[in-house]
């Protein structure tokens, strides 16, 4: 019989995961002797029953990370006879505590998967016709290291541009330390498609630059606004945990309330779902604020000695300003947002008192997907949803939002004095952060336009990277911009849209053959896991961050010198090296943490070095949570009106820097195109493209509707039937911008003015189960970005819907 997770703690000493946990960082209680001994029996136990069979195998267990989702969850590998067989979730990992979801178990298909790309490649012809050549990596790796040179001593290394996906650990310093090392400022992250709007709205609220995390176990009442957390969060297994823990895990239920015009599977397993008007979460969370002030139920300590601009005030020059307080008393009545949003009056009332009465509350601020994204509205929509728990005293408090923590790190070395780096650094983004995009620190779908527009790139790097087909209205404005760079270099291991554009390619190992830190998210302490491989490289593929070091190493010169180590898993060693516990054990076990959560005390040294304002760079970091942005003030206080106008923002005077409400503004005729297109996340295929070619995750990919392989259109049986469409017809649905054919599935659980498609299909490339099966939504959606922060444009796109 195998042994089980269960006879694994039992040879631990009978250690419940906690105490596993503990004697993993060497708390009192466990001793982590026993775990060393509890690894060392799981595998000889392994081993011996191996031994056994009559063909004899060896087998061992490898602890890895998860990388086909944001959750990060930790993985024991299987491996018999160097091969993985069978993946399993790790029981000392505090995100998934043993469990693994589909997308873990269908690990394996992404590992041997027939379409991966089996060593290097030079593109041969012209871009996009598919016709390569295999080259050897030491040919591959010379002609990135002289284009590179070339770019530097041409005195232009700012027209290196480096795309990137998801990353977290050391991948993202490394990504943007090579990036600057070689003279560019362009390290550009898609967080401008998805988590940006969040980020923002906590750093000029709270101060914090980061997701923040959510302490649900010990929530009574939990206010989601459209952050599907179930299916689409940004940690979702870190949600799932928390939601059963709230509905049966403890004596006292705590209520959930989902605000969403979708009801997907969160609002169907909340306790009430609120089908609010696209678009007018700000002006609901603004009424909420509005019962909770007038009827007296803030958290009076809070707001009056640990905010500013609760109430109004006077600038050093005597002039006085608007204070959240008044602002929401006097527009945010329930009956005019009743007006906004569709929600009735006496549902704003009582949601809000319930909000404020059961406490601990907390209301979720959506971190993924484009719900939040297509004009300033997203912003301060963030900024308004995150107002509600510092009313509440929510914030850095049991039951509330925490501040994400990491491991401690020894930092990068400084970059070297090279004059060549450091005037290309000084340039101007190619994608106008900063610039063009007064808040924004990265416009990742804006590279395109920005290319188009004269904005020079020579040298386009991608690594988790496939803006043809993950940007709004992709292809055509990519593949034009590609025709102005010279070099494109992809380290995919599938041939994405964008890869086949590429004129090399240097794949990536899978997350289950290479070495890389995972920081922990959404559990507010410290942690990290690590992803080691399980087994020997399938193909002749390498690990990008090995490659990422050669090539310095080949440039040379003060290049080659700001990357002292020899290889990644050197450099991981030494980031890693203050951690808590040695390399050795932390191979051996897969992971490190540190809980619990330790709450910094209101106006102690850590609330205001770690908790309130850490990452201001305008406003003071007094530990005070801005409801009046002082970081927003100072940006744009002294903006002339030509420029507020041209930035898209309505508001004007001291409102332009609260929480409030912008009206959404939709280009196209709401007559000609009358319902809105969502564009929805599914937990199946999730964001990455290489998912959609996994046939467990196909197969799964839309089980809530019955479809499967396939692409499907959600409408409301109301509006289906004024436009005689019947359940499963196929319909054309089209926009200003295109149109694309599909199957109708009438979902009740949906406003009649929406209809959702769901993303990840429609892949024109990946391979042979992704490819040509389904349409690519974003395909209809508006090619603009949000002229204020860079955000790409989801949620402003109206479509009509017809027979086909």
């Amino acid at each position: 019989m195998p042994i089980t997770r269960r006879d694994f703690l039992k040879a631990a000493g009978g250690l419940t995961i906690t105490a596993a946990l503990s004697a993993a960082l060497g708390q009192r209680g466990a001793n982590i002797d026993s775990i060393h001994a509890a690894v060392a029996a799981f595998d000889a136990h392994q081993t011996a029953t191996a031994a056994s069979a009559t063909t004899l195998a060896v087998e061992r267990i490898v602890p890895s990370v998860c990388l086909l989702c944001p959750s990060g969850c930790g993985l024991w590998a299987r491996v018999v006879d160097g091969r993985l067989v069978k993946l399993e979730g790790s029981p000392l990992h505090p995100i998934n505590l043993g469990t693994l979801c589909p997308k873990g178990q269908s690990g394996p298909e992404l590992l041997y998967n027939p379409d991966r790309i089996q060593g290097p490649l030079r593109r041969v012809g012209a871009r996009g016709e598919g016709n390569w050549e295999a080259i050897s990596w030491e040919s591959a790796l010379s002609l990135v290291a002289h284009r590179l040179s070339t770019l530097r001593e041409s005195g232009h290394p700012e027209r290196l541009a480096f795309l990137y996906g998801e990353t977290r650990g050391q991948m993202r310093d490394l990504i943007t330390h090579f990036t600057q090392a070689i003279g560019s400022p362009n390290a550009i992250s898609h967080d401008s498609l998805n988590i940006e709007a969040a980020k923002l709205a906590h750093l000029l609220t709270q101060g914090i630059y980061d997701l923040l995390a959510y302490d649900m176990e010990n929530a009574n009442y939990v206010v989601s606004f459209g952050s599907s957390f179930l299916e689409a969060s940004r940690v979702p297994q870190r949600f799932i945990s928390g939601y059963a823990f709230i509905r049966r895990g403890r004596p006292q239920r705590g209520k959930i309330v989902v605000v969403d015009p979708r009801q997907g599977i969160t609002g169907a397993k909340a306790d009430e779902w609120i089908p609010i008007r696209p678009g007018t979460d700000a002006a609901l969370a603004l009424g909420m604020a509005n019962v909770i002030i007038s009827a007296g139920l803030v958290d009076r300590e809070f707001v009056e000695g640990y905010s500013f601009g609760y109430e109004d005030w006077d600038d050093e020059q005597g002039v006085r300003h608007k204070g959240f307080k008044s602002l929401v008393l006097e527009q945010y009545t329930p009956s005019a947002v009743a007006e906004i949003t569709g929600v009735p009056a006496d549902i704003i009332a009582r949601v809000a008192g319930e909000f404020a009465t059961n406490r601990p509350a907390v209301a979720l601020v959506p971190a993924k997907g484009g719900l939040l994204n297509g004009s300033a509205n997203g912003l301060f929509t963030a900024m308004a949803i995150h107002a509600l728990n510092a009313l509440v005293g929510s914030v850095e408090a049991p039951g509330g939002v925490l501040v994400q923590h990491y491991p401690s790190c020894p930092g990068w070395p400084e970059l070297p004095p090279d004059p060549v780096a450091a005037r290309g650094r000084q340039a101007e983004r190619v994608d106008g952060a900063g610039t063009q995009f007064p808040l924004a620190r990265h416009a990742y779908q804006a590279v395109a336009d920005r290319i188009l527009a004269g904005h020079p790139v020579e040298v386009l790097m991608l690594y988790d990277a496939n803006p043809m087909y993950e940007c709004p209205n992709g292809p055509g404005r990519w593949a034009k911009a590609f025709e102005q760079v010279d070099t494109i270099v992809s380290f995919s291991s599938f041939l994405d849209e964008t890869t086949q554009y590429a004129d090399l390619v240097l794949p990536d190992h899978t997350f289950l053959e290479r070495w890389q830190d995972d920081f922990m998210e959404g559990l507010g302490y410290p942690g990290v896991a690590l992803r080691q491989p399980v087994v020997e490289p399938v193909y002749d593929t390498r690990n990008a961050g090995d490659v990422l070091i050669e090539l310095a190493q080949r440039v040379g010169g003060w290049v080659a010198t700001a990357f002292p180590w020899p290889d990644f898993v050197s450099l991981l060693k030494e980031q890693l090296q203050d951690v808590g516990v040695g390399w050795d054990t932390l191979t051996e076990l897969g992971l490190w943490v540190q809980p619990p959560y330790n709450f910094a005390n209101r106006g102690s040294d850590p609330w205001i070095s770690d908790v309130i304002g850490r990452d201001r760079q305008l406003a003071p970091r007094d530990g005070h949570f801005d409801f009046f942005s002082r970081e927003l003030y100072c940006l744009l206080r002294d903006r002339q009106e030509a420029d507020l106008q041209r930035l898209g923002i309505q508001a004007r005077g001291d409102e332009l820097f609260l929480p409030h409400y912008e009206p959404v503004s939709f280009p196209d005729d709401e007559h000609e195109y009358p319902l809105l297109l969502n564009v929805i996340t599914l937990m199946s295929l999730g964001a990455h493209s290489a998912n959609a070619n996994l046939p467990t995750l196909q197969e799964i990919s839309g089980m809530t509707v019955g479809e499967t392989w396939d692409s499907w259109l959600e409408m409301n049986p109301e509006a289906a039937h004024e436009r005689h469409l019947e359940d499963k017809d196929r319909v054309w649905v089209e926009s200003a911008h295109g149109k694309v054919q599909t199957k109708v599935r009438l979902v009740p659980g949906l406003r009649p003015d929406v209809v959702n498609l769901p993303y990840n299909q429609g892949h024109r490339a990946v391979g042979r189960w992704a490819q040509n099966r389904g349409v690519n939504g974003l395909e209809l959606l508006g090619p603009a970005s949000e002229p204020l922060t860079g955000l790409a444009a989801f949620t402003n796109t109206r479509v009509k819907v017809y027979r086909a």
